[in-house]
């Protein structure tokens, strides 16, 4: 598995990938619910965005020649603190016939390469409380909680 920085013409595979993904998590909470079925020029625009932004960098993983995954990092800092660097996986998502197969943890290893070329300190990640899929793996691939997101919808 390798990953291959996106570019602009790999737009509409980001795209395709992200929207499976936001329409997974739109069954673990109602704030994630997607504002219309079709999001795609928001999507697109918000990766055209992305793409331009130094701090995010997108990615598409490869396998055998193949794009079989999407993983979005966002660089930060907390510079009063120790781990003062870190890089954010924002998205990650494998393609529904790959997984279980360790693309996913593949992923992750070359995030902490990255992150260690960078000079970063630690990773960081976030999922859906309700998503225990998603809390196994990243327990399994050696992340531990450290605080919770709480949210409140303004109605």
């Amino acid at each position: 598995m390798e990953l291959v920085e996106a570019t602009t013409d790999d737009i509409q595979a980001l795209v395709d990938r992200w929207h499976s993904l936001a329409r997974a998590m739109e069954a673990h909470d109602e704030l994630n619910e997607l504002a219309s079925p079709d999001v795609t020029e928001a999507a697109a625009e918000g990766f055209r965005r992305q793409l331009a932004d130094d701090a995010v960098d997108d990615y598409l993983g490869v396998e055998d020649g193949e794009q079989i995954g999407l993983v979005t990092l966002r660089e930060g800092t907390h510079p009063s603190r120790e781990y003062s660097r870190y890089l954010r996986i924002v998205n990650l998502f494998i393609d529904a016939e790959y997984r279980d197969s360790g693309h996913g943890a593949a992923v992750v290893d070359r995030v902490k390469t990255l992150a260690c070329e960078r000079g970063c300190d630690y990773l960081k990640v976030s999922c859906e409380w309700g998503n225990e899929g998603a809390r196994r793996f990243y327990r399994d691939t050696g992340f531990r909680p450290k605080q919770v997101d709480f949210a409140q919808p303004l109605e």
